[in-house]
């Protein structure tokens, strides 16, 4: 059997199809890993992670655009970084991130450090979510 061009390209776009399809079916059952802030290492770093806490301090960067809110999670404390974009998208949702102090909150964003300290910046606006007040 002899694979000519027109076979080769038919093998190809089938296997892309298959391919593309699984991605389709499997990817809303893609969840972020679910930690406590104790397990969280420098392995970790540029990993996406979800925290369930409560925000115990929200302060503003000194150009007002940023925040960093302390949240803790009763096995530790981190910081959590919201910059300009994901803050102007809370905002959009007429919700002040102020708000969001002493409230019990769901936080999806990637591992980073900065002066030898873990922190979490945020995915996207909508990735700060109050689960009880």
């Amino acid at each position: 059997m002899e694979i000519t061009d027109d076979k080769l390209l038919r093998i190809a776009l089938i296997t892309s199809l298959i391919g593309i399809i699984g991605l389709i079916i499997f990817t809303p059952t893609i969840e972020v890993k679910e930690i406590q802030i104790k397990d969280i290492n420098r392995g970790m770093i540029d990993e996406e992670v979800k925290i369930d806490c409560v925000v115990q301090d929200v302060a503003q960067s000194k150009s007002k655009s940023s925040y960093f809110l302390t949240v803790n999670d009763g096995t530790g404390q981190m910081q959590l970084i919201i910059f300009e974009s994901q803050a102007a998208e809370i905002q959009s949702n007429n919700m002040d991130i102020k708000d969001f102090k002493d409230k019990k909150v769901e936080a999806v964003g990637k591992i980073t450090e900065y002066n030898s300290q873990m922190e979490m910046i945020l995915s996207s606006g909508d990735s700060l979510k109050i689960t009880r007040k």
